[in-house]
């Protein structure tokens, strides 16, 4: 299925011309969104996909940005020519979240009614919120109706808001390894990843641009997160009880196994690529998503919408567990919409939409395949 040709691509800039109403109740802009493209868009417009990121990730999802560039994006193992999300089939978008710190607009952005960046002075914003930036570009590029929104962990968050926000701007909808709202064990989660940025001395109230920055805080953070992410099954086929650098106990606090050198890695390659600020600005929107708030109800909730779904889990993620996912897929059901839930075995927890290439892979193709043929045949 997979092609040796490298995909090159480019990240592009759009400056969104009017401000945007928060959830907050405040009016927000201006605001510059960050995105990327891949393949081309048909002529009847029925081909577009939106690749929606979690919380750590970024517009560049897939391809490499030069012939040099040694990284793919986040995502290589399913986007691009000949891949799951077939680039030579379909016209993907894939952007940076409001909020975000790899291009569009976030805590990290200067203001520019103080030339200084924006710091804690950024609005607190919500799934929604990306959902409506989102919107906007969709709109600049004058795709008035998507084929697919598809996404993992924050990214399955914001394709259920598209279906319940924009109904009639998408045909189907793929949550991987979401939830309709998070659990009280995540926000607790999360609200230890952020004091532990809060409490670096370095913080400086989040304005630390100018000055030493929260490394030690971020680090800890990033550790704290990536254990959730992973499962006891796989840290233990991957690490085990085994020593980094000796072969016996030092009994001193050094570190000594091979699973704390890797969560110090994790720490410190996440403090190159990520602003503070903006982990506690993206987890809080995560803390405040609730598909159901208002409605009393998700079937309340997706009956406003319309489309097809397909619903994805895995047996060892426990952070956003299957009975999550089965939530949404039984309200679905109720409502008789057409929807698909699918539990893949795996060992590698919430991280494996990531890492799960063949199943899911096979699940995306043909889940894309069977909907775009359905799409096209109502449009005639």
């Amino acid at each position: 299925m997979a092609t040796e040709t490298p995909l090159l691509v480019e990240t592009q800039y759009y400056n969104i011309p009017e401000n945007i109403q928060l959830d907050s109740g405040k009016e927000f802009g201006p605001i510059t969104v960050a995105y990327e493209t891949y393949g081309s868009l048909n002529s009847r417009k029925s081909n577009a996909i939106l690749i929606l990121h979690a919380l750590s990730g970024d517009a560049h999802c897939a391809g490499y940005h030069s012939p040099e560039d040694n990284k793919p994006g986040w995502w290589d193992m399913m986007v691009g020519p000949g891949k799951p999300i077939d680039s030579n089939k379909y016209f993907i978008i894939s952007s940076n979240v409001l909020g975000g710190c790899k291009g569009t607009t976030g805590p990290s952005s200067i203001n520019p009614e103080t030339g200084n960046p924006y710091g804690l002075s950024f609005p607190i914003i919500t799934i929604n919120d990306m959902v409506k930036v989102q919107k906007k570009l969709l709109e600049h590029l004058e795709i008035p109706q998507l084929l697919t929104v598809v996404g993992g962990s924050m990214g399955g968050m914001q394709a259920l808001q598209w279906m319940v926000s924009y109904p009639d701007s998408v045909y189907s909808c793929i949550p991987i390894a979401a939830t309709s709202r998070l659990s009280a064990q995540s926000i607790a989660f999360n609200e230890v990843s952020r004091q532990a940025i809060i409490s670096d001395p370095n913080y400086n109230n989040g304005d630390y641009y100018d000055g030493p920055y929260p490394e030690k805080g971020l680090a800890v953070a990033r550790m704290i997160g990536h254990i959730t992410y992973l499962s006891d099954e796989s840290m233990h086929q991957k690490f085990g009880r085994r020593l980094q650098f000796q072969e016996e106990l030092s009994y001193n606090f050094l570190t000594e196994f091979q699973v704390e050198s890797y969560l110090h890695h994790q720490g410190q390659s996440f403090v190159r690529r990520f602003d503070a600020n903006s982990l506690l600005y993206l987890s809080k929107a995560m803390d405040y998503f609730d598909l159901a708030a208002g409605a009393n109800s998700l079937e309340k909730t997706f009956s406003r919408s319309n489309g097809h779904y397909l619903v994805v889990s895995f047996t060892s993620d426990w952070l956003f567990p299957t009975y999550q996912s089965w939530e949404i897929t039984s309200a679905l059901q109720k409502l008789r919409f057409p929807v698909t839930f699918t539990e893949i075995d795996s060992q590698y927890g919430h991280d494996a939409f990531l890492l799960e290439k063949e199943q899911l892979g096979a699940l995306l193709a043909n889940f894309l395949e069977s909907t775009h043929q359905q799409f096209e045949e109502e449009l005639s």
